[in-house]
């Protein structure tokens, strides 16, 4: 619809005669005149008409005249309007989509998840994702990253344990992507600096508030670092222009939800792992939930940030590619990103030097061969390089103060969910 004007433009052809398109959003029948409220991708526009209004649902064209009335969405009105039907509901959504408070379970919501998602309130958070993403992009082409797209079919189970999806490839034993890790890493060789937004899955037994078993993966990958502080610096600029084009890209989803967007420091503050075990009392190979969530309270009172680095986590508790800190025997140059009580980002400086890899899985009892594709990466030489990952739908969940990561998620996928 090359003259289709949208609904947030209404106001802007006051005096004109238009035509605007989407779905009945809400009907009300008075005695003497009729409203039709449509929504489309921008917000709802409202026509005033003395005729029959079609269902809740129906997709509509509408031409009328643009009348300015304050009361009406946006301030401009159709009058006098020319409703055509363009298709018509079979059944009723599974609630009111027009009430401004979701009436229905989080269940009812994603069994129904075509239907409900069209609610505005639940299609804000998937605004914010998109945001987000568009950020990322954004931040990363401008530091010079080339975007890259890998396989999510793989050979090997072996980077992440045994908690992966195997599938039949063509009579072969194959797995679905746990992180484009080795790839990403590979494709440092070729761009320098590179990243990715795709699905990855994990096969992990968790059934909580906070995990997916597919999830979006916003990756990267640099090359000639001097540590894993030029990471960290790299993933600083990707979080603020996140936000910089949810700010700009995504204003009426956050206003809607009532989202605070967080500042980001022009140095976000950083700890050693070992000062976090020391203020929190504990002494564990990883940080709790209850350390995370003390530590963001700790960051914010004493720094006014919401964000915490937390570095050097022990060689032992990261991949076998993680680069030791050369001053401190058993901890890595790796680190956490924290954000509003949970560990938002992992991510640090990776080995580089084929000898050290075949080093590291010796010191752990692995074999080489199960790696032995990725190890030739390193054969043809490598510069020091490091990456990060973000959850896409846990920083959409931080982001709205959604309690669960499904409501952030347009067709999650879990122990229990394989529909929609």
């Amino acid at each position: 619809m090359i003259s289709r004007v949208l609904s947030a433009e209404l106001a802007e052809h006051a005096g004109q005669r238009v035509t605007i398109a989407g779905w009945v959003h809400r009907r009300r029948l008075l005695k003497s005149v009729s409203f039709l409220v449509v929504r489309d991708r921008s917000g709802l526009a409202q026509a005033v008409t003395a005729g029959d209004l079609p269902a809740e649902e129906s997709v509509v064209r509408v031409t009328g005249r643009v009348t300015v009335n304050p009361q009406a969405p946006g301030g401009a009105e159709l009058t006098e309007p020319e409703i055509e039907l363009l298709s018509r509901p079979v059944e009723p959504p599974p609630f009111d989509l027009f009430r401004p408070v979701v009436a229905a379970t989080l269940p009812t919501v994603l069994d129904h998840a075509p239907a409900a998602l069209r609610h505005p309130a639940l299609r804000a958070p998937l605004e914010i994702s998109a945001a987000s993403v568009a950020g990322f992009r954004a931040a990363l082409d401008r530091l010079g990253f080339t975007e890259v797209h890998t396989p999510k079919i793989v050979a090997s189970a072996t980077e992440s344990g045994a908690n992966v999806f195997g599938i039949d490839y063509f009579g072969r034993p194959a797995y679905l992507a746990q992180s484009p890790q080795f790839y990403k890493q590979a494709m440092v060789g070729v761009f320098e600096r590179v990243y990715e937004v795709g699905p990855v899955f994990r096969a992990e037994p968790h059934d909580t508030v906070r995990h997916l078993a597919q999830y979006t993966s916003l990756d990267a990958e640099l090359g000639f670092v001097r540590d894993h502080r030029d990471v960290m610096a790299v993933l600083r600029e990707a979080v603020a222009g996140m936000l910089e084009s949810v700010r700009e890209r995504a204003a009426p989803a956050v206003a809607l939800l009532g989202a605070e967007l967080p500042g980001v420091p022009d140095e976000i503050p950083a700890i050693h792992f070992t000062e976090a075990q020391r203020m929190t009392g504990e002494d564990e190979p990883d940080l709790s939930p209850a350390q995370e969530r003390w530590l963001s309270e700790w960051a914010l009172k004493e720094h006014g940030s919401e964000f915490l680095f937390v570095t050097g986590y022990p060689m032992a508790k990261r991949p076998f590619y993680t680069h030791p800190d050369p001053g401190r025997s058993g901890y890595s140059n790796g680190f956490d990103l924290l954000f509003r009580g949970l560990e938002l980002v992992t991510g640090g400086q990776r080995l580089h030097c084929h000898q050290d890899y075949l080093d590291a899985l010796a010191a752990r009892g692995e074999s080489a061969e199960p790696y032995e594709g990725y190890l030739r990466t390193f054969a043809y030489g490598m510069p020091p390089h490091g990456g990060f990952a973000i959850g896409l739908e846990r920083w959409t969940a931080r982001l709205t103060g959604a309690a669960n990561i499904r409501q952030v998620t347009a067709f999650p996928r879990d122990l229990h969910r394989l529909t929609p």
